[in-house]
């Protein structure tokens, strides 16, 4: 394949339609530009995934990470999101921040690697935007059995908050979602005497409930807090008591709380009243600490390439880092700025992804 621009892979790699967990081709093309690494597909259902790698010489293995999918367009667009548009060097199209940038970066950084001490390899899913069952952690497994999983990862999620090179994560909480139902008995409002008002039953409860912290927080995260995100009850009468109501709820853990806690809180809390709790930990927290060799190096090179420190972070939602870290892989993630990503007319400025691929040219120089 002819060299092509930083700016033109990542047009290319814009205009494939690749919703989660369709790639549209773009492993295809991928892996054409990439000639030179070999390459291993672990496709599994209807995710597909690709791992790229390049043994240069004996030494550590470095791999870069990320998602092909996007989520769905909407509506309300200006422009055609799977035809990028350039306006002053800002590209508008679906999956520009979130991340094709981060592709883009890596991709190019890679193929233009001369020499590296070490093994060079790229890790690529069309469903981290989905369910995500059948995507990074299948890689993961494969790699695992191979003995040839990752020292080191970077993930090139867009974690820029207000401008470029401000912020990269080294960690992420853990994502804690809970159901509780609570059975009283319905009802007539004029006689509440007669009856065991569901919402009456919680609502002495909702207050602590909010405020709450399962741990003090540290260093690296905040406080786990629980965040109430829907309570439905009652028929939308007037005149009926509701017998049954039913809470969902969130809690963003860090390294501090686990599962068995916020369930020992709430069954403590809720003694004596009938009620059922259902917990699921859909994801690990985990940090990568900071005098680890792949958080000094990416901080110098954002440092070499900004123009400024940046700032380590956990905040924010989770992401494929969760599977690399639970595999031991000491991982980070830096990437463009977020502040469109999943939102109609998505953008991001061509000069940022350029930034980006000379961050990570850096990371492979100092390794």
């Amino acid at each position: 394949m002819n060299k092509i621009t930083c700016e033109e892979l990542f047009l290319k790699l814009l205009r494939f339609k690749s919703i989660t967990p369709d790639d549209d081709g773009a492993f295809e093309f991928i892996q054409e530009y990439m000639a030179g690494f070999s390459a291993i597909r672990v496709d599994v259902q209807n995710t597909k995934n690709i791992f790229l790698y390049k043994t240069f010489s004996q030494g550590e293995h470095l791999c870069f990470a990320g998602h092909i999918d996007v989520v769905p367009a909407g509506d309300g667009w200006d422009s055609n999101p799977f035809e990028p548009v350039v306006k002053d060097g800002i590209v508008f199209a679906r999956g520009a921040q979130d991340m094709k940038s981060g592709v883009c970066a890596f991709l190019n950084a890679c193929k233009e690697a001369k020499e590296f001490r070490g093994t060079l390899s790229i890790l690529l899913t069309s469903d981290e935007e989905g369910d995500a069952k059948h995507g990074t952690i299948e890689v993961l497994h494969y790699l695992k059995k191979k003995n040839f999983l990752p020292d080191f990862c970077i993930v090139a999620e867009p974690t820029s908050e207000k401008r470029f090179g401000d912020v990269f994560k080294i960690g992420r909480r853990g994502s804690i979602n809970g159901t509780l139902e609570i059975f009283g008995v319905q009802g007539h409002a004029a006689y509440p005497e007669k009856s065991h008002n569901s919402i009456n039953m919680i609502a002495p409860f909702l207050g602590e409930l909010t405020t709450h912290c399962f741990d003090k927080g540290d260093d690296n995260f905040a406080p786990s807090k629980l965040i109430v995100t829907d309570i439905r009850s009652g028929m939308e009468v007037t005149n009926v008591t509701p017998g049954y109501l039913k809470m969902m709820f969130n809690v963003r853990n860090s390294t501090k709380t686990a599962q068995a806690d916020v369930q020992k809180y709430l069954e403590g809390m809720l003694e004596g009243l009938e009620f059922k709790l259902i917990l699921s930990q859909t994801a690990q927290p985990f940090v990568t600490q900071k005098d680890s060799k792949v958080v000094k190096i990416l901080s110098s090179a954002i440092s070499q390439i900004v123009g400024e420190e940046p700032q380590p972070s956990t905040a924010g939602g989770t992401s494929d880092a969760r599977f690399l870290a639970e595999f031991g892989v000491r991982t980070v993630e830096f990437g463009v700025v977020n502040d469109t990503i999943h939102a109609r007319n998505e953008r991001c400025p061509i000069k940022e992804v350029e930034q980006l691929s000379d961050v990570f040219k850096a990371v492979i120089h100092s390794f």
